[in-house]
């Protein structure tokens, strides 16, 4: 999969001559605290909604921002790998895409590639990945590998990660040394644990590894 077929077409690109006002009501509809700038179809940037609350002044220009993230795009043929290593790099949740002529065509949302390596790995891998929500409160990795180590299985590895949407929730994926995932499931779900999400994976491919390991690095960032 490459960078084109990943753009997030839900996600607009704001203009210079946008106010702070405008950006505040796009990231409040589309549920993102940031948002990309273009101009003349050039990549600027990115805005944040932190910058935006720093200065205090709905009424400035996002020209008159110092904008994040200048450098960070790809262009559209960037392998999705490569997407992601980018956005590891400059500690990004966003990644331009762009043509052959260095012009803008759309934006990369980082947790649509996660999604995306995530399926790919679970193609290539033995075992499976489970991703979990919940509370804060609740986290309790020692339980989690209790429930699952009594339907005979080992969680390989672990990555936590703060949920973007609901800063009290925590998304949770583990990598679980099983194919079939069904007896895990059953039981963390008896234990009232939410799956969001699940990827059954089949078989090695040389270099795999590293991607998934690479994955769960970006999970922690």
């Amino acid at each position: 999969m490459i960078a084109e077929e990943l753009i997030n077409h839900m996600i607009p690109p704001l203009k210079l001559k946008d106010d702070a006002h405008k950006a505040m009501l796009w990231m409040e509809e589309l549920r993102s605290n940031e948002l990309p700038v273009v101009d003349n179809e050039l990549f600027k940037g990115i805005l944040t909604e932190d910058m935006i609350l720093e200065v205090n002044d709905v009424d400035k220009l996002v020209a008159d921002f110092k904008l994040q993230n200048e450098n960070c795009s790809v262009n559209k043929n960037t392998h999705f790998y490569d997407v992601l290593k980018v956005a590891a790099e400059n500690k990004a949740k966003m990644v331009g895409v762009l043509d052959d002529e260095l012009k803008y065509i759309g934006v990369i949302s980082v947790q649509d590639t996660v999604t995306a390596f995530a399926q790919s790995a679970a193609v290539h891998m033995p075992g499976g990945i489970l991703v979990l929500s919940m509370s804060q409160i609740d986290y309790s990795l020692a339980e989690i590998s209790r429930l699952i180590e009594e339907n005979n299985a080992k969680i390989l590895s672990s990555s936590v990660k703060e949920d973007e949407l609901d800063g009290s929730k925590l998304r949770v994926t583990l990598k679980i040394n099983k194919l079939d995932l069904t007896a895990i499931i059953a039981t963390l779900d008896r234990f009232g644990y939410k799956i969001i999400a699940r990827f059954q994976e089949t078989k090695i491919e040389e270099g795999q590894k590293d991607r998934l390991d690479l994955l769960l690095r970006y999970l922690d960032i």
